[in-house]
């Protein structure tokens, strides 16, 4: 039996663009974006999406097996 209440980490990618943040977990069911002028903004409003999200559509959109990493990287392709 699972517990309601139990902590759990989820991965979020944090974008820097020219007119803010944008933000998004990675390893959840469902589409969840957040924004914010700074870093801490964005962080706090996907934060706030992932509540929203979860007490809306339940604990099922959390994926069975979570993300233990994520790496970001760059590769070269010819345009």
């Amino acid at each position: 039996m699972k517990d309601e209440n139990m902590i759990r980490a989820i991965k979020v990618i944090v974008e820097k663009h020219p007119d803010g943040y944008v933000a998004y977990p990675l390893g959840l069911k469902g589409i969840i974006v957040a924004e914010g002028d700074t870093y801490e903004e964005a962080l706090a409003d996907v934060k706030s999406a992932i509540y929203f999200h979860i007490e809306t559509f339940g604990n099922g959109i959390l994926d069975e097996y979570p993300i233990m990493d994520a790496f970001v990287t760059d590769t070269r392709i010819s345009a």
